[in-house]
């Protein structure tokens, strides 16, 4: 049995995350009718014999006392939501009648199902929540947490961050050290542990004494692609009655002859990755000369119905890695699936058409 806690009511919390879990998990606890809060305890305020729990909630449930526990945790992604189960399944050990919680700020799907799959209960700071103990069940689901996510989410799909991950995703397979992936994506040491630390969260990545790999890349390619922010690329549409593989040459060989960087992207690097359908459509990545490159070769500039996408990219990192078919330089596979992805039309289709094709058999 779980010893009991001192009698000193709660009246402190040591740390911002702390007190906040217990003024959200008395929120949620204060909708069941049948359900009275009557206090909850920091762990400081316990016995020091007493289990290592985050919080101690004594309440009454149809004026019957019952306990929970509470494991508290800054971060839910899934590397935290393990820690805490396991943390869990030894107050349980010590107690199997004691109802036992993980809480965090965000919690994602993948912690959500660790936690349930022991039989604990979560809630997070916005509310969403699954709690099943005596007769009260609770589940709430899509509460709104977007600033907290968001802020993760810019974090690791920040510009010097996306450099780390697409050296990763082009070489899954291989373990890295900190310093030459940094050489590799042309970032800071620092920049390649952050990304590190965020993936292992995750649990998409690990770390051996041979160094860093991924463990989950199509999680991470798909979370990627579905917060790429594409439209951060500076992009000028033209249009075109020229065929579209007289246009990629005529780019190939004017910004070859005046040292331009370029790489096509898009449905013109599917079609050169992947073999896709014959495209109508031209993209293509350049460092500098939109203006000047349309004039050469005749392109006239249009609000809507072109043809012809020229970008200015956000970050040299989309680069990284180009393949070569024809004489004419492409993105990487990695690349042009994010932007397939954001382009519209039948984009979707074909990024998935690459995934399959080439992508998914490289790793």
């Amino acid at each position: 049995m779980l010893k009991k806690p001192s009698s000193r009511k709660y009246s402190y919390l040591g740390n911002v995350t702390e007190n906040q879990a217990a003024q959200v998990l008395s929120s949620v606890l204060a909708e069941v009718p049948f359900l009275r809060v009557k206090r909850i305890i920091h762990e400081k305020e316990v016995s020091a014999n007493g289990p290592h729990a985050d919080l101690w909630v004594d309440l009454l449930v149809n004026g019957r006392p019952e306990r929970l526990l509470v494991e508290v945790k800054g971060s839910g992604q899934p590397r935290f939501a393990r820690e805490a189960a396991n943390a869990l399944f030894r107050l349980r050990h010590l107690d199997p009648k004691v109802y036992l919680i993980f809480m965090a700020p965000y919690i994602s799907p993948e912690s959500a199902e660790i936690i349930t799959a022991g039989g604990f209960g979560f809630i997070d700071f916005s509310g969403n929540c699954f709690l099943s103990f005596k007769r009260v069940f609770i589940k709430k689901e899509n509460q709104p947490n977007q600033s907290r996510i968001r802020r993760e989410l810019r974090k690791l799909y920040s510009p010097k961050a996306e450099r780390v991950l697409r050296v990763l995703l082009m070489n899954p397979k291989r373990h890295w050290r900190i310093e030459e992936l940094a050489d590799e994506a042309q970032v800071s040491p620092a920049h390649v542990y952050n990304v590190k630390e965020r993936l292992k969260d995750r649990e998409w990545a690990a770390t051996a004494k041979a160094g860093l790999t991924l463990s989950q890349p199509e999680a991470l390619l798909r979370e990627w692609a579905d917060n790429y922010a594409f439209k951060r690329h500076q992009r000028f549409d033209f249009f075109s009655l020229k065929e579209s593989k007289d246009i990629e040459k005529e780019l190939a060989n004017f910004c070859s002859s005046h040292e331009l960087r370029y790489a096509l992207t898009g449905f013109s690097a599917a079609e050169r990755l992947a073999s896709y359908a014959r495209h109508l459509q031209v993209a293509a990545y350049i460092n500098s000369g939109p203006e000047q490159i349309a004039n050469v070769l005749g392109l006239k500039k249009v609000p809507s119905g072109s043809n012809v996408i020229l970008l200015l990219p956000y970050d040299e990192g989309v680069f990284y890695q180009p393949a070569f078919a024809d004489g004419q330089e492409s993105v990487s596979p990695i690349q042009a699936f994010l932007d397939l992805k954001h382009l519209g039309g039948r984009g979707a289709d074909a990024a998935e058409f690459l995934f399959s094709e080439v992508i998914r058999k490289t790793w």
